[in-house]
């Protein structure tokens, strides 16, 4: 099954507390954006992807056409409104794997297993959390969360949506992935957090 991802990279990132925008913030020599788009053309499943930009991300909207990397410029009214309205430019109407554009330590392996835990779950929706634990004891901010089984998980922006269900209003039945695993619990959000994460990563690689 060959899937669409959309990288959500039309937000506003005020709580770097930075001028620059955080897609194209400097993570270890490359921009944040960068480490997503190698994961994403690492996938087997992977087998076309969108960079969703708003009037926010300017500059990030520049630097990916410039690579090269499809473009969908949203009015940057929330995630939800954005998320649809990329959707409905290019006609996506089967499973979209949506992500941030500030998960550095994001593979390829990692974004195929979640499509193929799609493909089993047999729901409209899957969604990846990790234990709001977990990032606290790291030292890692906490931004969104979500319930699932009446524990709250903090969210980590991966996850899979069909594509004619998100124009529809509603609970829609959601499949969850719950793992501690690196590559989704290092979501940058602040300053500190790219300190943490530019320490872990470095760390795993020598």
């Amino acid at each position: 099954m060959g899937i669409t991802a959309l990288v959500m990279a039309g937000g506003k990132g005020t709580r770097l507390g930075l001028t620059i925008e955080k897609p194209m913030l400097s993570f270890l020599g490359k921009h944040l954006i960068d480490y997503v788009v190698a994961a994403i053309n690492q996938t087997k499943h992977v087998t076309a992807f969108y960079i969703v930009t708003s009037d926010n991300t300017p500059n990030t909207e520049q630097y990916c056409k410039n690579m090269g990397w499809n473009v969908l410029h949203t009015d940057a009214k929330g995630y939800h409104n954005d998320l649809k309205q990329a959707a409905n430019k290019v006609n996506l109407t089967g499973p979209i794997l949506t992500m941030p554009s500030d998960i550095p330590a994001i593979t390829g392996n990692f974004l195929d297993r979640v499509v193929c835990e799609f493909k089993q779950c047999d729901k409209d929706f899957l969604a990846v959390f990790v234990p709001i634990q977990k990032r606290l004891d790291l030292g890692l901010s906490i931004s969104s969360t979500d319930e699932y089984n009446g524990v709250w998980y903090a969210v980590t922006g991966v996850n899979i949506v069909n594509g004619l269900k998100i124009q529809k209003e509603g609970k829609n039945e959601t499949s969850v992935i719950l793992t501690e695993e690196t590559e989704v619990l290092l979501n940058i959000n602040t300053l500190k957090d790219v300190e943490i994460a530019q320490k872990i990563m470095y760390t795993n690689r020598h």
